[in-house]
């Protein structure tokens, strides 16, 4: 067994900390005070080569491990949980349908701008009706000649209403199959197609500086060749497309796990109470040592699930167990951190309450953590 990172992986860890530590840092509290998306700060992370990471050169991507991509989410997520979600779900989300599933001649149209971070592209499976139970979709596609008519909504969807924004990938039911359930196609919608409306949501708790959007479809009318795959995948494609999801939702709670614990043991260093820095007394040192030690386990289980899909094994199974863990423990290292903090921990001047908010979404999308053990129950045969 061999637990090291090889050089090329340790070099995009330092890189990308240190672009994180210098460009995302200074500007995260501003904007997420202001609720801002930055397509500046979007397009400097795709500089960087952020976006399509997993991708075949040949469509502008840099053909990269997936552990190098969970790593890079790890460390933007580090600094901040806002451009992590630009990031995990561009790629994972936006991009990862339309690599694994495209057509060459999507492939060609999209990727490449996607890879290059010059746009972003959402992901459109939730509904107000179909959250955990994504089989609960209402929106409809009828085939119309050459055409599809689509028509219904989506909500709560990443990277589709903001100015960076190229188009959706849309689940919708076309029908019923043979044994009387709905059958599930997913289509590429272009932003400026008459009748597809994206709307920004506001007044979020947690990743404020990200766009999320509603999605409304009247009418809207899409080539036959705008069908991801093949007619009746898209319920397989989405699932597929959620097993690496939530490789990037685990990371983003290992690193924010990551960045809360270091901030509280700066903090517990420099904070004198009865004579001594407070990182002296057992009760905060034993729950310093609580976060480290439960960080070290969730990145050997995230980075193992991780090695499983490089190496086309199972990785379903890792894959939930990693993105349950990793998400719940950011929220008791980010309960300890603010704890530590004191009244300090809730003030919007010291960034660990901004963890503190961010964690609570890990909890809740790419899957609940009712799903997560749902998926772990059956995967072990109960």
């Amino acid at each position: 067994m061999d637990f090291d990172l090889t050089t090329e992986q340790e070099m995009i860890r330092k890189e990308i900390r240190k672009f994180a530590e210098r460009q995302i840092g200074p500007v995260a509290a501003e904007l997420d005070d202001q609720e801002a998306f930055s397509p500046e700060l979007t397009r400097k992370m795709g500089d960087i080569g952020l976006f399509g990471m997993f991708v075949s050169e040949k469509f502008g991507g840099q053909e990269l491990d997936y552990i190098s991509y969970i790593i890079a989410v790890e460390e933007i997520a580090r600094v901040d949980g806002s451009q992590a979600a630009t990031v995990a779900a561009g790629n994972s989300l936006g991009i990862g349908p339309i690599h694994y599933f495209g057509t060459p001649e999507q492939k060609n149209k999209y990727l490449p701008k996607l890879c290059a971070g010059e746009a972003l592209w959402g992901f459109g499976l939730t509904e107000p009706t179909a959250g955990s139970d994504a089989g609960g979709t209402r929106t409809t596609a009828v085939k119309d000649g050459n055409e599809w008519v689509i028509n219904g909504s989506k909500i709560f969807i990443t990277n589709a209403a903001c100015e960076m924004s190229m188009g959706v990938t849309v689940q919708a039911v076309t029908g019923r199959r043979d044994d009387g359930r709905p059958e599930y196609t997913c289509f590429l919608v272009e932003h400026g197609t008459r009748g597809f409306v994206a709307k920004p949501m506001h007044k979020k708790m947690m990743w404020r500086a990200s766009n999320t959007a509603e999605l409304y479809f009247d009418d809207v009318r899409v080539p036959a060749q705008n069908i991801l795959g093949r007619q009746g995948e898209g319920f397989h494609q989405m699932l597929n497309t959620l097993d690496g999801g939530r490789l990037s939702i685990a990371a983003m709670g290992l690193g924010g796990a990551q960045g809360a614990y270091e901030t509280a043991l700066k903090y517990a260093k420099q904070r004198v109470q009865f004579g001594k820095p407070i990182s002296r007394f057992q009760a905060i040192g034993f729950k310093l040592a609580d976060s480290a030690m439960e960080i070290e386990c969730a990145r050997n289980l995230l980075y193992k699930a991780c090695w499983l899909r490089d190496k086309k094994r199972p990785f379903q199974k890792e894959a939930a167990m990693a993105k349950l863990y990793c998400s719940e423990l950011m929220g008791r290292v980010a309960d300890h951190a603010v704890q530590i903090h004191g009244g300090y921990g809730l003030m919007k001047e010291y960034n660990v309450e901004r963890f503190y908010r961010d964690q609570k979404l890990l909890d809740i999308g790419e899957g609940t953590s009712e799903v997560q053990r749902l998926v772990i129950s059956r995967n072990i045969g109960c």
